[in-house]
């Protein structure tokens, strides 16, 4: 089973900025897809960003134009920039990995509070 550390969140001013990493443990481009989830206090785990198979981006329609998913194959790293940061982006982020074999790895979480 593929380990996944998050780091990079924290603490920001609204409009401010972070990014988020994810390391893994595998080749990330042997999963199907790679994704941000985050899971705000008292609400359901949501899709933040994900690559899909063929390599293309979705994002989820609170998030475009601000956040930024992108890879780095050789350090089997996932990133996340998140800019224009606004309270309800106040969760925590997990970094998630699925193939078909193995159906989803989840990291620990990293929280991102943003302050109005």
């Amino acid at each position: 089973q593929v380990q996944l550390v998050e780091s990079g969140g924290g603490l920001v001013q609204a409009g401010g900025s972070l990014r988020l990493s994810c390391a893994a443990s595998a080749r990330i481009s042997s999963f199907d897809v790679m994704a941000w989830y985050r899971q705000a206090p008292g609400k359901q785990r949501e899709l933040v960003a994900q690559f899909t198979g063929g390599g293309n981006t979705i994002y989820t329609d609170a998030v475009k134009g601000r956040f930024t998913i992108s890879r780095d194959n050789a350090k089997n790293t996932l990133y996340l920039q998140m800019n224009s940061l606004k309270p309800e982006d106040t969760a925590v982020y997990y970094c998630g990995a699925f193939a078909v074999r193995t159906s989803w790895a989840w990291g620990q979480g990293t929280q991102v509070i943003v302050s109005s």
